[in-house]
């Protein structure tokens, strides 16, 4: 059964009403931050929808950029991946995101997939309180939460109930979570090195981690034509072709 908090918000967004829904969403589930992100395009890009606070989208924005942790992982199962302290993770699951959550901060997470069989429409991802451990009632509140993103998303009414991004339905979000100028990138890449659009992705993904920058704007300078993958010398950088996600040289 649901919280009193959990049902008022989804009254909220059956009504579509107003106010930032990922702050509600992480008060009714007592979580330190809530990001909720739709799969998009061909290769089923997480496009952000919902932030909040800061921390979520930072890490949110990590788990992109890396491919791994608790949403992708999510994504790729079907089921929900509980880990509320991330201290007790083994290592070698999540090389890169461990360390790197810890420095952010993140204590813990859990991802929750939005879909039904075996179709995937995005991930909820949850940033766990200080006490390190998920409650029943909070697994109930936020497997209710994904069923009714899912149903919302599935029967095409996400902007009517102010779920998707539309017209006074949605705060701004941070301009490093915006995807669209990684499609157009991955595009770019792709025609660059010939190679498919998803090993241009992990190219991409790769160099942002090897120079330690975000991916929107390691992105950012491939659309600008700062940057070029190809290694033919013309441009201000050239791919570097190192990272944890390199095709040549097979780490990750």
């Amino acid at each position: 059964m649901i919280s009193d908090g959990m049902a008022e918000v989804l009254r909220s967004l059956r009504l579509g009403e107003g106010g930032d829904p990922a702050q509600a969403c992480a008060r009714a589930l007592g979580a330190e931050g809530v990001a909720l992100s739709l799969l998009v395009g061909a290769d089923r890009t997480a496009e952000p929808l919902w932030c909040h606070p800061e921390l979520s989208a930072r890490f949110e924005e990590l788990q992109f950029t890396l491919g791994e942790g608790p949403g992708p992982e999510a994504v790729r199962t079907g089921s929900p991946v509980l880990e509320p302290d991330l201290d007790r993770v083994r290592p070698e699951r999540w090389p890169v995101l461990l360390p790197a959550a810890r420095d952010l901060g993140v204590q813990g997470v859990c991802g929750f997939p939005l879909g039904f069989g075996a179709i995937r429409v995005g991930v909820l991802t949850v940033l766990c309180a200080g006490d390190r451990r998920v409650s029943e009632q909070q697994y109930a509140d936020a497997t209710s939460l994904t069923a009714a993103l899912t149903g919302a998303f599935l029967n095409g009414n996400g902007h009517a109930k102010g779920i998707v991004p539309g017209p006074a339905a949605m705060p701004d979000w941070p301009t490093g979570l915006n995807r669209p100028v990684v499609h157009q990138a991955t595009g770019m890449i792709s025609v660059q090195l010939g190679v498919p659009m998803q090993e241009a992705l992990l190219r991409l993904r790769a160099h942002a981690y090897g120079s330690e920058r975000p991916l929107g704007e390691v992105a950012a300078d491939v659309v600008a034509r700062r940057l070029r993958f190809g290694g033919d010398g013309d441009d201000e950088w050239d791919d570097d072709k190192s990272g944890p996600y390199s095709p040549d040289t097979g780490k990750g």
